[in-house]
């Protein structure tokens, strides 16, 4: 926990300042990289969509799984700094192994093991950052590192653009030398962020949970009734939000090339950036809840729109459809992760964040499995009508079942 008359850095604890700048470096090497991704898979490799969302659906199940064996180890231990740094090293070491890529199936390979590594940070991070934070500033602690999360995914997809620009230009094809060389270059940021967490981020040790609560068989046993309505009202909504990937595939299918796509994702991750931390306070003064509907509403609202988007739409409308995703992100990311903090005991929250992220991770492999599905046997709008469908069941679920 936050110590009384620690230093702070922009309201902030130390802890969570720089881990703010570990997500930063992290979120600019990543974006580099996996903005592209798709697009390497479909266009250089030839992979088709329903394998590509199984790709993606695999790594999060593998990420699933290790979220909640480490949610639960950092619990178990009081430490959570050796866990999470253990999964910042992991991705990083994986990202180089894509130059070698030649096929689906080592694609897979590659992204499985890189998920895994963030499969294994999140929790024990998350729960870094709540023990790190007072009660009364977990929005605003959560929403200051979403937010400098979000400012390294603008800093790196401006950093792919200008390298997509100067190795290909507007072709509408990717190539696999541009692709090459955003993932040369985006190893160096996720090699920073590890020297920052090692040595700027300190343990903030955390209470162990009682004897009788060993195993991880026991993970789910005494929590409050609403963090269990709460993850499964999460899983109905995860059902419909299938990965970012088939946002690229969207904006493809309506004719923007690789560099359009780029500069779609700057608004979005701009204003994701500039609305996580204004969202956050505002949770701390009204609750939790009414800001989470409110991004789950934007949510639905922004999948109908790319269900109806065509490529008789003027760009403008497909810029404020990113944009738009980018608020539900600002509102509904790092307000979701302060409420779980809210109704679990502090002994017990890398095992509360193995079972969010967890519940989330597996509804994901369903989720990307069916999204590939629906794109491939019907069309690309019924993926997004499904999503928009969801979002709106899992809003009726909070409000009707969670009480603040």
């Amino acid at each position: 926990m936050e110590q009384a008359g620690e230093k702070r850095f922009l309201g902030v604890s130390r802890n969570v300042f720089f881990l703010g700048w570990v997500s930063f470096l992290t979120d600019v090497s990543s974006e580099m990289i996996f903005h592209m991704f798709p697009l390497f898979l479909s266009q250089v490799l030839g992979v088709g969509a329903a394998f590509i969302g199984l790709i993606e659906g695999l790594g999060d199940s593998a990420a699933t799984i290790l979220k909640l064996v480490s949610g639960w180890a950092s619990d178990r231990l009081g430490k959570r700094k050796g866990l999470t740094t253990l999964g910042y090293v992991l991705s990083t070491v994986a990202k180089p192994f894509l130059l070698l890529a030649s096929s689906g199936a080592v694609a897979l390979a590659i992204r499985f093991f890189e998920r895994s590594g963030k499969g294994i940070r999140t929790s024990p991070r998350d729960a870094l950052v709540a023990d790190s934070t007072t009660p009364e500033t977990m929005g605003r602690g959560f929403g200051f590192h979403r937010a400098l999360d979000t400012f390294g995914a603008v800093g790196g997809i401006a950093i792919a653009a200008v390298i997509i620009y100067l190795m290909q230009g507007w072709q509408t094809t990717l190539s696999l030398p541009s692709f090459q060389w955003l993932i040369i270059i985006g190893v160096i940021p996720a090699v920073l962020a590890v020297l920052v967490l090692v040595f700027f981020v300190h343990e903030a040790r955390a209470s162990r949970p009682n004897g009788a609560e060993v195993g991880v068989a026991a993970a789910g046993r005494g929590f409050d009734r609403r963090f269990k309505i709460f993850l499964a009202i999460m899983v109905l909504f995860t059902l419909g939000n299938s990965a970012d990937i088939f946002l690229v595939l969207r904006a493809s299918d309506i004719g923007l090339s690789p560099l359009h796509i780029l500069l779609m994702f700057i608004p979005l991750n701009l204003v994701y950036a500039a609305t996580s931390y204004p969202f956050g306070r505002l949770s701390d003064r009204i609750g939790r809840k009414r800001v989470i509907i409110a991004g789950w509403g934007i949510y639905a609202l922004t999948y109908l729109g790319f269900a109806l988007v065509s490529p008789t739409w003027h760009l403008i409308y497909v810029i404020l459809l990113f944009a738009l995703y980018g608020v539900y992100y600002g509102a509904a990311e790092g307000v979701t992760r302060a409420f779980v903090a809210d109704v679990v005991p502090s002994e017990r929250r890398g095992t509360a964040y193995g079972l969010y992220h967890g519940a989330i991770g597996l509804s994901l492999l369903l989720a990307s499995v069916i999204a590939g599905v629906l794109w491939q046997t019907i069309d690309p709008a019924a993926t997004f009508f499904f999503g928009a469908a969801m979002a709106g069941a899992a809003i009726a679920g909070f409000v009707l079942l969670i009480r603040e």
